[in-house]
């Protein structure tokens, strides 16, 4: 008898990690496919897109040191003319790694601005919590990297 005990309590451990493993998987596939979809967004300045990835309690500290919330992204909206005659830049993500933890994940990566031939690089980690099965950026850390 506690032979089998011990086989089923191995098999239920082994299942629990499997789908806990199963389940990393899929949200960093989630999680990453979000972070490519947010690049193209932001790349057209798409309201919508901005609104769907920042959490209402976001802490954004950018890259020049200033930090604000998602109140002050989304009033950069309200001014934006229909149409600009400032160049277009495009936003790729790279080197991503993602740490998942339940119903948070840290995602960091290298991310590249290009407005026609300039290129500025940027490392970018955010935190993502997981509310109403969503994730949402609660936390974002933008470093230029210098040019060399």
């Amino acid at each position: 008898m506690m032979q089998k005990t011990l086989i089923l309590f191995t098999f239920l451990v082994f299942l629990g990690v499997h789908k806990s493993s199963a389940q990393q998987n899929s949200d960093s596939k989630q999680l990453t496919e979000l972070l490519h979809q947010f690049m193209i967004g932001a790349s057209n300045n798409d309201r919508q897109t901005h609104e769907n990835f920042w959490a209402e309690d976001l802490i954004y500290t950018s890259s020049n040191g200033t930090r604000f919330g998602k109140a002050q992204i989304m009033a950069g909206f309200e001014n934006e003319p229909e149409t600009s005659n400032t160049p277009k830049t495009t936003y790729t993500a790279d080197d991503i790694q993602i740490n998942v933890y339940d119903d948070m994940a840290i995602v960091a990566f290298k991310m590249k601005g290009q407005t026609g031939e300039a290129l500025q690089y940027y490392y970018n980690s955010g935190t993502f919590l997981k509310r109403n099965n969503r994730w949402q950026v609660v936390n974002w850390q933008a470093t230029k990297i210098p040019q060399q």
